[in-house]
């Protein structure tokens, strides 16, 4: 399927998407959330497809923001609409995904960049990348999870820092900070995610699934993160993959998950 906005790309069970909108650093707007989301859907049930790696075009932006023309003039219902709507569509719908999802950041990752890379199940980083969330210096509030996950991911205190100074912090930073799990050369970021991706595809996709909705529910204070934990053990008993797993542990081979 072709997009207007992004590229999806193949290789084995690894599917790359990049945000594909160079003049505007990759910058957000409806267009590019609602492509991501068709993209994201369809990805999620093609069952040839382990892990998603998500990236920018170019060597200078992941995503630097949100399309901030498009929402200039709006109203408080039409704002509240737009952070609303792109939670459900996108930022939220990645965090939730049944398949893992990592964010390539191979560059600026600014406001909505930082909150797309944050929904990810965790982040690769270049040593050229800026992070920050620097929307109070526009007179508003990050809107898309910004306010709620960076804290989780760096503690209050930090958090309330970079959200308070509208400041960038670099890679090495960010690292330090727990943002991102690595930092690497930009020339070498898409292969370590690549890397990475394709460890976790050795593994049991049922598995997995069970384990991003048990970590998930850990941070969800509707949800007991033990019991999620406890039950998604129980059925994995009753997966083909458990028994093919184990059946490889004992018979010394490796193990051919068929995802179910």
């Amino acid at each position: 399927m072709e997009y207007e906005n992004i590229l999806v790309t193949f290789e084995g069970p690894l599917a790359l998407i990049t945000i594909n909108r160079p003049n505007k650093l990759n910058a957000l707007n409806k267009d590019t959330i609602k492509e991501l989301h068709k993209a994201l859907s369809g990805l999620e049930k093609d069952k040839k497809v382990n892990v998603i790696i998500i990236t920018g075009s170019g060597e200078k932006a992941f995503v630097a923001g949100a399309d901030i023309a498009e929402f200039a003039n709006f109203s408080v219902k039409q704002g509240t609409k737009l952070a609303a709507k792109g939670q459900e569509l996108l930022f939220d719908f990645i965090e939730n995904l049944s398949k893992p999802v990592i964010a390539a950041i191979n560059g600026f990752a600014l406001g909505g960049g930082l909150e797309l890379a944050m929904a990810c199940h965790f982040r690769v980083a270049s040593e050229n990348a800026k992070m920050g969330l620097p929307e109070v210096s526009l007179g508003v509030i990050p809107g898309y999870g910004g306010t709620q996950r960076l804290p989780l991911l760096v503690g209050k205190g930090r958090a309330m820092e970079m959200i308070m100074t509208a400041g960038m912090i670099d890679a090495p930073r960010a690292l330090d900070y727990g943002l991102v799990n690595y930092v690497v050369p930009q020339e070498e970021l898409l292969a370590l995610c690549t890397q990475l991706a394709n460890k976790i595809s050795n593994n049991s996709p049922v598995a997995i699934r069970y384990a991003i909705k048990a970590i998930n529910d850990c941070f969800n204070s509707s949800e007991n993160g033990y019991d999620t934990e406890i039950k998604g053990f129980g059925k994995c008993f009753g997966t083909a993959d458990f028994k093919e797993g184990t059946n490889a542990f004992l018979e010394k081979r490796k193990a051919r998950f068929p995802g179910e």
